[in-house]
C-alpha cells in the first residue's frame, strides 16, 4: 500500500468517524426547508442566518432558550460538505432586503438546489456534551431547493398513463381552461398512433410549457407538472422535457411501436429515471428536521379550488420524506425527520388577533398526512409566523369602533396605506361555505430598515422548536 493511498484512506476513515461522533452526540442537524414556489423559503433562510450571526441576542429572539439564557457564544457560516451543490447566496439575498440605498425588495426565488452550513457555538449546560467541554458546536446544514422541482416527487409512483389521468382533467377546469386552450386544441388534433413526428411533439410540448409558465405567473395553483418545465435550468431545450399529458385511457398492450404515444411514454419514463429519481435519492434522505412553509393567504385569494389543490399537493409531497422517531442508533445509522413544523408564512399581512385562525386553517389543510406522521412518532407543530415582517400594526377608530389594521407598501404599488385585512377561516371551508365575495389579502414589499435589522414574527419560536433541544 502506497503512503499517499494510506493517508487518503486514513483521512476518509477519520472523516466518517467524525461524522458518526457528531451524530451520536447530536452535534449535526440537517434541516429541510420545504415549500412550494413563492412560500418564502429564501427569505426564511436569510432571516435565520441574519439573526444567528449578527442579531443574536435575547431581545431579537426572546423565546429561543439558548439566547434567553445567554448561552449562545457565536454563529458563523462555515464551508459545507456538499461540494457539488452551490452555496446559498446569503450576501445577495441580504442585500436585496437591506440595500445600501433605495427601497428593499424580496430576494429572487430559488432556481437551483442550495445549501449552507452554520456552526453554532454555545455553552453546554447538561447531558453528555457537558462532560466533554463547557462549550459545544452544533453544525446546521440548511438545504433549499426550487419549489417547482418538489412538484415532481409524486410522479415517482406514477406511470405515464396514471399521470395523464391525473393531469389532463385539470386542464379543463375553470381555473386553467383559458390558459390551456391552445394546448388542448393541439393535443386533440394529434394522432397518437401515427409514426412519431418529433417536430409536432416539440411544438405541442412548447405549448404545454408556455401554459404551465402562464399558470405559475398568474395563479397560485400548485399541481403544475413537470416542475422542470417551470424551472428547467440546464435542461432547457433538452428532448427529455418534450412530453405532455394526453386524454383517453392508455392500454400499454395497445401502444404502437414507434408511434407518437410510444415516444411520449419513453420520454416520460426517461424524465423519471434521469431527473426525478436522482433528485430524490441525492437530496431527500438523511434529514433530521423539516419546516414546511405555506403561503395560505395567496391561495385563499384565488378560491376554494386553489386552496384545496394546495392542500392535496402538500400532503402528497410529505409522503416522500423519511420520517420516524429519532434515537441514538437511528441518528447514527439511519437518520429520520423526527420533528416537522408547518408554518403559515406572511402572518404580518393580517392582524395579530387572527394569527390563530391562520394556524388552525393550515392545520386543517395538512391534517391527513400529519395524522400518519404522529402515529409514526413524529412531533408535529403548526404556527403562523413571518420570517421578515413587511407591515406594522395600526389601530384606527371608525364610527367609535377600534379596528386592528396593518400599515405597509403593497407589492408593486407606489403608495403606502393603512389596510383592514379580512379574517381568514379557521378551517378548510367547503364550496357552499365559501363567501360569495371571496377573500382579498394584499401582498406587501419589505419594510425599509434604517438600523439594518430584520424584524420577524415568531421566528424565535420556530428556532426553539426545530433546534432548541439540540442546544442544551
Amino acid at each position: 500500500m502506497s503512503q499517499s493511498f494510506a493517508k487518503k484512506t486514513f483521512k476518509s476513515i477519520k472523516g466518517k468517524a467524525q461524522k458518526a461522533l457528531h451524530r451520536s452526540l447530536d452535534q449535526h442537524v440537517k434541516l429541510a426547508v420545504t415549500g412550494l414556489s413563492g412560500s418564502g423559503k429564501t427569505a426564511f433562510i436569510t432571516a435565520l442566518v441574519k439573526h444567528l450571526t449578527t442579531q443574536a441576542d435575547d431581545k431579537n429572539l426572546p423565546f429561543f432558550d439558548v439566547m434567553r439564557e445567554h448561552r449562545h457564544v457565536a454563529t458563523k457560516v462555515v464551508p459545507q460538505e456538499a461540494l457539488k451543490v452551490p452555496t446559498f447566496n446569503y450576501p445577495r439575498a441580504l442585500n436585496t432586503l437591506l440595500p445600501s440605498d433605495g427601497m428593499p425588495t424580496w430576494p429572487a426565488s430559488t432556481e437551483r438546489i442550495n445549501t449552507l452550513r452554520l456552526a453554532i457555538k454555545y455553552q453546554s449546560n447538561a447531558g453528555l456534551r457537558g462532560h466533554f467541554s463547557p462549550q459545544s458546536t452544533l453544525y446546521l446544514d440548511i438545504i433549499d431547493y426550487p419549489g417547482e422541482w418538489l412538484l415532481d416527487l409524486p410522479m415517482l409512483e406514477q406511470s405515464y398513463s396514471q399521470w395523464c389521468e391525473q393531469q389532463y382533467p385539470l386542464l379543463t377546469q375553470p381555473s386553467r381552461v383559458n390558459t390551456s386552450s391552445d394546448f388542448l386544441v393541439a393535443v386533440d388534433q394529434l394522432d397518437l398512433n401515427a409514426p412519431v413526428d418529433e417536430n409536432v411533439l416539440a411544438h405541442i410540448a412548447q405549448l404545454y410549457q408556455s401554459m404551465l409558465v402562464g399558470l405559475k405567473k398568474d395563479t397560485k395553483l400548485a399541481m403544475l407538472q413537470p416542475g422542470r418545465m417551470l424551472m428547467p435550468g440546464d435542461l432547457q431545450g433538452a428532448p427529455l422535457l418534450l412530453f405532455f399529458p394526453v386524454s383517453g385511457e392508455i392500454n400499454s398492450d395497445d401502444v404502437v411501436a414507434g408511434s407518437n404515444l410510444a415516444h411520449l411514454i419513453k420520454r416520460f419514463n426517461a424524465y423519471i429515471k434521469e431527473v426525478v429519481k436522482p433528485f430524490y435519492n441525492e437530496h431527500f434522505r438523511h434529514f433530521d428536521r423539516q419546516i414546511v412553509l405555506v403561503d395560505v393567504l395567496s391561495a385563499l385569494n384565488e378560491g376554494h379550488e386553489t386552496l384545496q389543490e394546495q392542500s392535496s399537493v402538500i400532503n402528497q409531497l410529505l409522503a416522500h420524506f423519511n420520517y420516524g422517531e429519532s434515537g441514538f442508533f437511528k441518528r447514527l445509522f439511519k437518520p429520520n425527520i423526527d420533528k416537522i413544523l408547518f408554518a403559515a408564512n406572511k402572518s404580518d399581512h393580517i392582524s395579530a388577533k387572527h394569527h390563530k385562525d391562520l394556524a388552525l386553517l393550515l392545520d386543517s389543510l395538512v391534517h391527513e398526512q400529519s395524522n400518519h406522521l404522529k402515529f409514526d412518532g413524529v412531533k408535529i407543530e403548526t404556527m403562523a409566523m413571518s420570517s421578515i415582517t413587511a407591515t406594522q400594526p395600526r389601530q384606527i377608530t371608525d364610527k367609535g369602533q377600534t379596528l386592528d389594521c396593518i400599515y405597509g407598501k403593497p407589492l408593486n404599488e407606489p403608495d403606502w396605506l393603512t389596510y383592514l385585512p379580512p379574517q381568514p377561516p379557521s378551517r378548510m371551508l367547503n364550496k357552499n361555505e365559501w363567501p360569495a365575495q371571496g377573500f382579498e389579502f394584499l401582498s406587501f414589499s419589505p419594510m425599509p430598515s434604517p438600523d439594518k435589522q430584520l424584524k420577524h414574527i415568531r421566528l424565535d419560536h420556530v428556532m426553539q422548536y426545530l433546534l432548541g433541544d439540540k442546544l442544551t
